[in-house]
């Protein structure tokens, strides 16, 4: 198991500098000028040959990339163009919303997905099974965008129970201490701030996690479903137990093994997903970040603000790989 542990560990640098090849070369065959949108369409040529050359937009491709990495070596994910702020800096700014966000998300998904796993695997082609079966395909089948469209129009709109957007209303105060305003709101005691950043959280949370519930659904009633024709679930009843106790107490926790797993990548996809859901809303996060970053042709906030998400997934997917090698040995093998 060590073995497959440090592996997994080594090749996690081979897929990190791979996606920071592929980040560059999408940014530099894509057009546009970030020079010219910086200065304008009536900048002269010599100010735009000046600033291209501040920037390094003159060298080699691969020179770029040298410089790119060579930053990155020593921490440095560059400087955003339009602010002249450090990357890592405004990262670390709107890094707590886009956390805040998708852990909120994967809770919806996570509790709701495995108990409507749970009834539909213990009432087999019931009703019910079938018609959370089909809101399953619904929900990984439907557009993140159209459906927070569409909540934003019924539920902020129409009915006024959700905010649109942003994180607090204008008028409540917070004193920022980790930039969780959940947390922050609870470790001030601040009562009102807490209700009413859970109020802006709750539609755009419960809009990012459709996917992930469904996928959550699906898989907790397949694994449900397998375990429940075990023979030592076959026993547990014949020894009188009732129905409640043998799928909580025996089936659930064998079942749960392939789902924790699938809720430990689901949140990677949670990170990519945040971009659309986070413009929608307009959450002050990393993806609306990155979304305005692509509009401004920002080289350095979408480079190096991809390449942070992608380490955080790829971190993620490394860590349920080595705890489901620790839950499941022989998994080591492969």
């Amino acid at each position: 198991m060590l073995a497959h542990i440090i592996r997994r560990i080594l090749l996690l640098f081979p897929t990190l500098l791979g996606i920071s090849i592929i980040i560059f070369l999408m940014m530099h065959i894509t057009p546009g000028d970030p020079a010219e949108l910086l200065l304008g369409e009536r900048a002269t040529e010599p100010a735009l040959e000046a600033l291209r050359e501040h920037l390094g937009l003159n060298e080699p491709l691969y020179v770029q990339y040298g410089m790119f990495l060579k930053r990155l070596m020593k921490g440095d994910l560059g400087e955003t163009i339009w602010t002249r702020q450090k990357v890592w800096i405004e990262v670390k700014q709107r890094f707590p919303a886009t956390i805040e966000l998708s852990i909120a998300a994967m809770l919806i998904s996570s509790v709701l997905g495995v108990i409507l796993g749970i009834i539909s695997a213990t009432k087999q082609y019931s009703l019910f099974d079938y018609l959370s079966m089909l809101g399953a395909l619904v929900g990984v089948s439907m557009p993140i965008f159209w459906l927070g469209l569409v909540l934003m129009l019924i539920f902020s709109l129409n009915l006024g129970w959700f905010p649109m957007s942003g994180r607090l209303s204008v008028g409540i105060d917070l004193d920022p201490i980790t930039n969780f305003y959940i947390l922050d709101a609870l470790l001030t005691k601040n009562w009102p701030a807490f209700k009413d950043a859970l109020w802006h959280l709750t539609l755009p949370a419960f809009t990012l996690s459709t996917i992930p519930m469904a996928i959550v659904a699906r898989m907790t009633r397949s694994s449900m479903l397998e375990v429940l024709r075990q023979d030592y679930i076959k026993t547990a009843r014949a020894k009188g137990l009732s129905p409640g106790i043998v799928v909580m107490k025996h089936a659930l926790r064998n079942a749960l093994i392939p789902v924790i797993t699938v809720i430990g990548l689901m949140f990677g996809i949670l990170m990519a997903g945040a971009i659309l859901t986070e413009t929608i809303f307009a959450w002050p996060g990393v993806g609306k970040w990155l979304y305005d970053a692509v509009l401004q042709r920002d080289y350095m906030v979408i480079q190096g603000g991809t390449l942070f998400v992608a380490a955080i997934f790829v971190i993620i997917n490394l860590v349920v790989d080595i705890l489901y090698a620790v839950i499941n040995p022989k998994i080591s093998v492969h």
